[in-house]
């Protein structure tokens, strides 16, 4: 887990330097930068997960024909060396090698054999550019144009800010080569199909392929944690680790004190045996943080603000112990546990086509919170529920094995039957801003820090009027630190602000 930059059509390791410095949190652990003499600049700070000593980037191939920096993790890295070794001399054991010898071997299609999450630069000198980002967008690749034409690119979009006209986000589940006018789709996200309806072929399934999608992300050679909030979807991860873990395993939370995350946290830490790190908040704390928080974050959606500050706060305790953390990231947009999805219960085809796209959306909306949060402490943050084999089984479930008479995530539940207690299981979804209390906090704090006559004269670029205090403070938070049009057209909107509410953004 990195930061990169480069910048095509000239030989500037300043501006390179200036765009790593901007996001020098993604890689605390070492820099480099490298010129090419055709006018070419790659740059990477680092995060060392695996191979610590050996996999400093950008990295060259055996004959230096190849160039490459990336950001991300190759969970399948070693089955594919073994594949090439026959053919290829390695240096490290890192896997971002096995992409670059890969690409090698197979040009852009080398993308498609990827199972992980990723934002990958290539440079040779006959193969000019490549760049790609996975399927998801689990990791972050943004691009622009300076003044002179020349395109450059970076892992946020902070580090192009004072670069480039116009920022735009990588497309994921794109690759890009240096002759072709627009990124190139080689993948995308399942459509549904309905195939799957009987519940225990179901239960089964769903508990063999989240099991190896945990059990491949504790691939590391640094510490592995989990954040745990005590609701579903951390509490079953979690279980799922302390199965595989051998010895300490540790857990992280926060919240206001007396919280439910806290309380219920606590509970479950309990019953796994797990090592606890819990911080209760104060108001004070929360909202010292929020500008920061949405400096890091590149987003003024309130929905995502609310849960950024919890992440972000975590996030910064479990960076004192571990390396790496798991996440419950995903499980709600593919087995249907926000609240505002009631009211698409009767409709199967309907609830599938709403998850189909939020989990679409997620690029820019709660994975974007998950990657800023934890990087922004030098933090690797996994997300077993997107895995891309889960992606594949959700899609082919039925719609009514996710919701079966009001109550959310069915199937998912039925599977942490096997691994956590009935309480913890059946507990009511809470989103992570309402179960830590900052929800609400921010609310009372957005009313007394706007006025009326401020929301009354307030418009945004498009002259709509603000839908709620919270959106004008955040965004005013925003332009205060960016400034920028081109920035709200890579921000993600948000459809759930409160429980059951279809919050719909003036932005």
């Amino acid at each position: 887990m990195c930061g990169i930059a480069g910048i095509l059509g000239r030989r500037d390791p300043a501006a390179v330097v200036r765009m790593l410095e901007q996001q020098r949190h993604r890689g605390p652990d070492g820099r480099q930068v490298w010129e090419a003499a055709s006018g070419f600049t790659l740059g990477h700070d680092r995060l060392a997960i695996v191979d610590l000593a050996g996999g400093a980037q950008p990295l060259a191939n055996e004959d230096a024909s190849l160039w490459l920096a990336m950001n991300g993790e190759i969970y399948n890295h070693a089955e594919l060396r073994r594949e090439l070794e026959g053919r290829h001399t390695f240096k490290t054991r890192s896997d971002s090698e096995v992409v670059l010898h890969l690409f090698e071997e197979y040009g852009p299609d080398a993308i498609r054999r990827l199972d992980g999450m990723f934002a990958i630069a290539i440079w040779g000198p006959q193969t000019g550019l490549f760049l790609a980002r996975d399927p998801l967008g689990i990791k972050p690749l943004y691009y622009g144009h300076n003044s002179q034409g020349q395109l450059l690119f970076a892992s946020e979009a902070k580090a192009l800010v004072q670069e480039v006209q116009v920022v735009s986000e990588f497309p994921n589940g794109h690759y890009w080569q240096v002759e072709r006018q627009d990124p190139i789709p080689y993948d995308a996200i399942p459509q549904p199909a309905s195939e799957i309806s009987a519940a225990h072929e179901a239960a089964d399934l769903l508990d063999r392929t989240l099991t190896r999608a945990v059990t491949k992300r504790l691939m590391a050679d640094v510490p592995v944690g989990c954040f745990l909030s005590g609701g579903l979807d951390s509490s079953l991860i979690a279980a799922m680790m302390r199965r595989y873990v051998t010895g300490e395993l540790h857990t992280f939370s926060v919240g206001l004190a007396g919280s439910e995350d806290l309380i219920n946290a606590r509970r479950v830490a309990a019953e796994l045996g797990t090592i606890h790190h819990e911080r209760a908040l104060t108001e004070g704390e929360v909202l010292t943080v929020l500008p920061r928080v949405i400096d890091a974050l590149e987003s003024c959606d309130p929905a995502l603000v609310r849960s950024a500050i919890p992440t972000y706060l975590v996030s910064e305790m479990a960076a004192r112990h571990v390396k790496v953390v798991l996440s419950g990231e995903g499980a709600d947009e593919l087995f249907a546990g926000y609240h505002y999805l009631a009211e698409f219960e009767p409709d199967g085809d309907a609830l599938a086509a709403e998850l189909h796209q939020i989990t679409a959306d997620l690029h820019n909306a709660n994975l974007q919170r998950v990657d800023r949060m934890t990087m922004a402490h030098g933090l690797e943050g996994r997300v077993p529920f997107l895995d891309r084999a889960m992606l594949d089984l959700a899609f082919r479930m039925d719609p009514r094995l996710l919701r079966q008479e009001g109550e959310a995530k069915w199937i998912l539940r039925k599977v942490a039957e096997r691994y956590l207690p009935p309480e913890i299981v059946w507990r009511r979804k809470e989103k992570f801003a309402i179960g830590t209390g900052i929800g609400p906090l921010l609310e009372r704090y957005a009313a007394r820090a706007i006025s009326p006559e401020q929301m009354a004269t307030a418009r945004t670029l498009h002259g709509e009027p603000f839908r709620a205090k919270e959106e004008l403070l955040y965004w005013s938070l925003f332009q205060e630190r960016y400034g920028r049009e081109d920035l709200l057209a890579c921000m993600g909107r948000s459809r759930s602000l409160n429980p059951g509410q279809r919050w719909v953004s003036a932005l």
